[in-house]
């Protein structure tokens, strides 16, 4: 079960993305601030954060800054009224991981959240042992017993989330939205391109197969 976090001054808003987050079945925390956000912060375990930018005394901005430069890793979405580029790059900067401008669609914050936690679950496992071979998440790489493989990121995500979820079917556009991001420009053809490329590099390996689910998607199927 994940722990969310809302930082917003706005209480409607507040309690609305609560509510239908809380239909997701995740247990949501508010918080008005930032200083009352890092309250909460050092009692209650926290998996993601949902953060407002321009709130009383201490805004979304240096709530991130101060949470990153103490190592804090859980995603932050930031959610704000502030809609121009420097706004959303200042924001990136200081280490947000998405960015939501309202006012909001309530079901898209939902499935970027959702995103949000799989990418994190998927960094904090770090390597996959499949027999012989090591995915390795910190280096992106695929060691077997004659080569270590360094891949392009994509490629190597797109392996490691196949294989950290064997037998799952994944659609393309799932795949899109969560390794290339919701807002990419890229279409569902890049997804087979990056398949086909892992397919023939890894073709004589027996640990594992890379499987087409016609009119559905793709999953991996481990073979030890």
């Amino acid at each position: 079960m994940f722990h969310i976090l809302i930082v917003e001054d706005n209480a409607n808003i507040r309690k609305l993305m609560a509510a239908r987050l809380e239909q997701e079945g995740y247990v949501i925390y508010q918080a008005e601030h930032g200083r009352k956000a890092l309250e909460i912060l050092d009692i209650q375990h926290i998996d993601l954060i949902i953060c407002d930018i321009m709130m009383p005394q201490m805004d979304g901005y240096q709530l991130t800054q101060i949470l990153r430069e103490a190592d804090y890793t859980a995603p932050i979405l930031m959610v704000t009224a502030k809609e121009s580029f420097e706004d959303k790059k200042k924001g990136f900067q200081l280490g947000s991981d998405d960015y939501m401008v309202k006012p909001i669609n309530l079901n898209e914050l939902v499935l970027r959240v959702a995103a949000l936690l799989r990418r994190a679950r998927i960094s904090t496992e770090r390597k996959i042992t499949l027999g012989d071979i090591v995915l390795d998440y910190d280096t992106l790489t695929v060691t077997t017993k004659d080569t270590v493989y360094e891949l392009p990121k994509k490629e190597f995500y797109l392996l490691f989330k196949l294989l950290s979820y064997p037998k799952q079917i994944f659609t393309r556009q799932h795949l899109l939205d969560e390794i290339w991001g919701m807002d990419t420009d890229v279409d569902e053809r890049t997804v087979d391109s990056h398949i086909k490329k892992l397919r023939k590099k890894f073709e004589d390996l027996e640990e594992f197969k890379i499987i087409t689910i016609r009119g559905l998607g793709y999953k991996a199927e481990k073979k030890v």
